[in-house]
């Protein structure tokens, strides 16, 4: 049997908590002038859908707790007191990936000099479909294009967001189809993917000694050590397995819990039966990065695995990931594997 996340207490909390859970008013304000999708849960900011020009991607930013506190790091966007400021990529939760025919989606920003930048891509946002808001639910849907450096369109998007909220928890449903257009698209793979999170220093690992990460392009990070007050932060995945354990694994979800202002989280990333290779593998680093690489097999699995995904022209894949953020209820393991069966049957 796997061990419970929670207090006896607490679970008898949220199964208590489940038969009276009450859902929330979800509202979607669009603003095109400013370039976003604010999410409000009961008038409060829950996530917002954001396109600014200066970002080689769209990405959700901040993620919110019920309680407000922000679940994402600032930096570069907003940037606290205290937290990392690496990787300029990472931002709120975005969608993309390390090798697609060659080019790098993933580590592109307004860091990259200007010489290097033919071998970068972008996901440039094209179009908001629709936006609808039901008793219980909000959807919105969006196009994007993956461009290369000429302006090449490789990829058509198509991504479905799905926003829920109760009592006991928010939820956000990502469903992405990527369409080939005129030539074979190969996806290579590639540690640097694809369904990611950036977290709060807060949700971080404790860290004893600074660390230096390197991209598919041999391009060094280096991760500092920072002051580690109130950094609680833990990974769990759905096999058991716990803290830096977790990278470079296979689960159908990981449980990151933590705390923030004094308001205990669990922010958890479940992945989809018919998402291809799954279950994926986990690119789960303790310093924040949280992502679900289902196309990373051979360099995450040291080898061992290897996929390579191509579409020709015409072509299309998707891809189906769910988030479920938590506010003052950590769901034990049992829980998780009922939301994962719940999702995996949508």
């Amino acid at each position: 049997m796997v061990a419970s996340l929670t207090s006896c207490s607490q679970e008898k909390s949220v199964e208590e908590s489940a038969d009276t859970q009450e859902t929330m008013k979800i509202a979607l304000v669009r603003d095109d002038a400013s370039k976003k999708v604010d999410v409000l849960v009961d008038g409060k900011l829950f996530t917002a859908y954001i396109y600014p020009d200066t970002i080689a991607k769209p990405v959700l930013y901040p993620i919110q707790s019920a309680a407000g506190n922000s679940l994402t790091r600032g930096y570069p966007l907003d940037p606290r007191p205290g937290e990392r400021v690496d990787h300029p990529h990472h931002i709120g939760h975005w969608f993309n990936f390390g090798d697609v025919n060659g080019l790098d989606f993933w580590n592109n920003s307004s860091a990259i000099p200007i010489e290097k930048r033919d071998k970068y891509g972008s996901v440039v946002h094209t179009g908001i479909q629709s936006v609808s808001e039901s008793a219980n639910q909000a959807e919105l849907a969006v196009t994007a294009d993956w461009k290369s450096p000429d302006g090449t369109i490789l990829l058509k998007e198509n991504t479905q967001f799905i926003f829920k909220a109760d009592s006991i928890k928010r939820v956000i449903e990502r469903i992405t189809t990527l369409t080939a257009q005129d030539q074979e698209v190969k996806f290579t793979d590639n540690k640097e993917g694809m369904f990611a999170i950036r977290v709060a220093r807060e949700l971080e690992h404790p860290s004893d000694k600074p660390e230096i990460f390197t991209d598919a392009s041999g391009i060094a990070t280096a991760v500092p050590t920072l002051n580690n007050e109130g950094v609680v932060g833990k990974y769990r995945s759905s096999e058991g397995l716990e803290g830096d354990a977790v990278w470079g694994t296979r689960g159908n979800w990981v449980n990151l819990t933590g705390e923030v202002k004094g308001e205990k989280v669990a922010l958890v990333i479940v992945d989809h039966p018919s998402n291809p290779g799954y279950p994926t593998y986990w690119h789960a680093r303790g310093y924040g990065l949280f992502a679900a690489n289902t196309l990373g097999q051979k360099a995450l699995s040291d080898g061992k695995d290897e996929l390579n995904l191509k579409l020709a022209p015409g072509e299309s894949v998707t891809f189906k990931y769910e988030i479920l953020v938590y506010s003052d209820a950590q769901p034990d393991d049992s829980t998780l594997k009922a939301e994962a069966t719940s999702f995996g049957s949508r």
